[in-house]
């Protein structure tokens, strides 16, 4: 296991203060505040930790309220909405500074057979002959407005092997393309078998990339670039089948709209073998600098 995912690994594992009361630490990430996927995933994390072990996240819906400070530790507060016979409902709410900045519901269930079908997985090349983040963003560091934009980028994702099929936002600045994008992803590492953690890793890595075809649609290179500023607003996760997030996954990403300084991004995660694990939607604020 790599040194930046065991960090990331502790980053998650949250401290219990009371029953359904826990805090988790912040770090700095590439942006001034605490990366969304951070506070999603160990929202996740507290919504199932009071959850029995039997019962699994299919879904999650959350809306990011204020920017959170990476200065500061984030207490996370577990409401048990409803414990059925197959679903369990939690909601949570992530607090810093005395303010909500982010909101949480989840829902898990008993494992059931039912009625069986998916999408197809689309077409993508083997991601072992793509670049790493490494070998990928050197190329591109003479774009972004902070000389020292990819480093910060490849340090931030150093926990996660994340390669892209073409090139990114910021790889094809001023040339408007087809609003789709494809990564695929798994963790620099092996991960226990605990269902919990592959979800929350997932939903870590869900928030890097959902809104590069946003801009890929107006040819802006992005936040590095400086040619637009935004932030999510929110976010939503259906997980269909099992997965492994050390296994390769494609993220299979498009934008459908972008309107009123808002974007949409929507997105399939598939497994190498073509089975349908994950679908995302995400708004986030998309605005071209004054």
């Amino acid at each position: 296991m790599s040194a930046a995912l065991d960090s990331l690994l502790d980053l998650l594992d949250l401290e219990q203060i009371e029953r359904d009361i826990f805090r988790g630490a912040s770090r700095s990430s590439v942006v001034p505040r605490v990366f969304g996927g951070q506070v999603a995933a160990q929202a996740l994390v507290a919504a199932g930790r009071t959850v029995p072990a039997e019962r699994v996240a299919h879904s999650l819906h959350a809306y990011f309220l204020r920017a959170g400070d990476p200065g500061a530790p984030i207490v996370y507060s577990v409401d048990r909405i409803r414990d059925g016979k197959s679903f369990t409902t939690r909601r949570v709410v992530a607090v810093q500074h005395g303010q909500p900045i982010f909101h949480l519901s989840a829902s898990f269930q008993t494992y059931e057979d039912g009625l069986e079908h998916q999408a197809d997985m689309p077409a993508s090349p083997d991601p072992e002959t793509l670049p790493t983040a490494a070998e990928m963003l050197p190329r591109y560091a003479h774009l972004f407005a902070d000389p020292g934009m990819a480093d910060r980028l490849i340090e931030a994702r150093a926990a996660v092997d994340l390669r892209y099929v073409d090139a990114p936002p910021f790889g094809t600045v001023g040339e408007a393309r087809e609003p789709r994008s494809q990564v695929w992803f798994r963790t620099n590492g092996k991960l226990a078998d605990d269902p919990l953690l592959h979800v929350c890793m997932a939903t870590y890595v869900s928030d890097m990339t959902l809104l590069d075809s946003v801009l890929l649609a107006h040819g802006r290179g992005g936040w590095a670039v400086g040619d637009v500023v935004g932030a999510s607003l929110d976010h939503a996760m259906w997980f269909h089948r099992p997965f492994r997030a050390d296994e390769w996954l494609l993220y299979d990403q498009e934008s459908p709209s972008a309107s009123g300084g808002r974007g949409l991004g929507q997105a399939r995660i598939h497994t190498a073998d073509g089975r349908l694990a994950i679908t995302v939607i995400q708004e986030g604020v998309v605005r071209v600098p004054r």
